[in-house]
């Protein structure tokens, strides 16, 4: 890998910064000749034919929405900037979910601006205009599109997001001149975040935020359809690795990992969260995503994951699996009382019916079963009470869906998780039970055995939708579905 050399000093880059020069380029410098030469020669590739993206019309509403949220104020909304991975390495770009949920656009350094009117808002996305050739920019630069590709111009990107674009580079200093009320999605971009500093405050910006984590609650059309796009995918990823466990136990829980991003890199922009491929006593550690453990015949597989789709909408799906095709019946025992609670989530989640509900309705039946298992001492009434259960299921029984893996996470607690749930709201439930290796308060034959079961759930107007329901639950289903994919 090669990284681009320092501009030459002309009239159109004098006062410019000029481009970060790697110490131990092969190249001091560009003589006149060559600089001149790069500026000719190339073929006009201005894209006339564009689309708009396919929900021009969705942002569009939740653009009207959130202006009508806020009349009278300037609102900044920024995608973010590339992070550095380490040296001169950038991690792949991800947007701001709030700025790709009002605008379709993924590019870093974009920004929406909406300017009150009498009437409204005016709407402006700010990006990185194509690289100048005039100047060199385009491959002296190490963000040039000769190094990372091409990207498009303000009037194609007016076309794809209908909304009029200006040149990022000038956003700044507009800012700093800006008057009036002004609110900041903070966190993604510090050069914007400095240009407002005395025009914004920490709790309007927080207003703003929440606003738009509560505006995703409720799916539209064009959501749902991305999110049985991203399980679909993720369906197929599940039966991809079933079908290598043979190849996994010869390697590790990465093969595993590596078979399903692939999978996710394939259909989709990417994994929606670090995948969880948990074989034996790693299925007790809820967030396990080092992967770099045995998968052995015999122990169970507690795969977490999700792919994302180009539109950034992720599944988020849990099986727990035999590596060698059957449950042992103590496997069986404590993945059926999982299963069962499962069900008994499901069937709570409808409209009307408070977010709580199906939480509640899966703790009860795992309760129930430590209590008739003799590992916490009854009635179910005092281990709810108390929490007791807590000890073996850990978290929560699920979450919000969408853009993010666990969606709307700044959404005040009473329309979330003291809420009720609306048609179009899309969540997971996900009960588990986890008997850590060194606990020894039951029965050394447990100790080790980690199961969740885990769906992405909609709320319909009559009840719910599994979206994942291609992939088999039920403990016998879930045997001749490996067999089938292995035989």
């Amino acid at each position: 890998m090669t990284v681009a050399e320092e501009l030459p000093e002309t009239p159109e880059t004098a006062d410019e910064e000029p481009v970060k020069q790697r110490k131990n380029g092969l190249y001091p410098g560009v003589s006149d000749e060559l600089a001149e030469n790069m500026k000719s020669g190339w073929a006009d590739t201005e894209l006339h034919d564009l689309e708009p993206i396919a929900q021009a019309a969705e942002t569009a509403a939740r653009r009207a929405a959130l202006s009508a949220r806020f009349p009278g104020e300037r609102l900044v909304i920024p995608a973010g900037n590339l992070k550095t991975r380490s040296n001169d390495t950038e991690y792949p770009f991800r947007a701001s979910v709030e700025y790709a949920y009002l605008t379709g656009n993924q590019t870093e350094d974009g920004v929406l601006v909406m300017e009150p009117t009498t009437d409204g808002h005016q709407e402006t996305i700010y990006l990185l205009p194509r690289s100048n050739r005039e100047n060199g920019e385009f491959w002296l630069d190490g963000q040039g599109e000769l190094w990372v590709g091409r990207r498009h111009s303000l009037t194609e990107a007016e076309k794809r997001y209908g909304i009029p674009a200006s040149d990022v580079r000038e956003l700044a200093g507009a800012l700093r001149e800006a008057t009036g009320p002004v609110r900041v999605v903070r966190g993604y971009d510090a050069g914007i975040e400095e240009a407002l500093t005395d025009k914004v405050t920490a709790e309007r910006d927080e207003e703003l935020r929440v606003f738009l984590s509560e505006m995703r609650l409720v799916k539209d059309d064009f959501e749902i359809g991305e999110l049985q796009k991203a399980v679909d995918s993720t369906v197929r990823g599940f039966e991809d690795v079933v079908k290598v466990l043979d190849k996994a136990e010869a390697t590790s829980e990465r093969y595993i990992e590596g078979t399903f991003f692939l999978r996710a890199r394939v259909e989709g922009n990417d994994v929606g969260y670090g995948s969880i491929c948990a074989a034996g006593p790693h299925a007790c550690t809820l967030h396990w995503v080092r992967n770099d453990g045995p998968v052995r015949s015999g122990d169970l597989l507690l795969l977490d994951a999700g792919v994302e789709t180009h539109t950034y909408y992720t599944a988020d799906v849990t099986r727990t699996l035999p590596v060698d095709g059957r449950y042992t019946e103590l496997q069986k025992k404590i993945y059926d009382a999982v299963y069962d609670a499962q069900e008994a989530g499901i069937a709570a989640v409808k409209p009307g019916a408070k977010y709580r509900d199906f939480h509640d309705a899966a703790q009860r039946v795992l309760a129930e079963r430590l209590v008739e298992w003799g590992l916490v001492e009854g009635p179910v009434e005092r281990v709810l009470e108390l929490g007791l259960q807590r000890r073996w299921t850990l978290h929560g029984t699920g979450h919000m869906l969408g853009m993010d893996v666990h969606d709307c996470a700044a959404a005040r607690t009473e329309t979330y998780v003291d809420g009720t749930l609306e048609p179009g709201m899309v969540l997971t439930v996900e009960p588990g039970l986890y008997f850590q290796a060194d606990d020894l308060t039951v029965p050394e034959e447990y100790r080790g055995i980690g199961v969740r079961i885990e769906d992405d759930i909609l709320v319909t107007e009559d009840g719910n939708t599994n979206l994942s329901s291609a992939l088999p639950r039920r403990s016998d289903e879930v045997e001749a579905w490996m067999a089938g994919l292995k035989g």
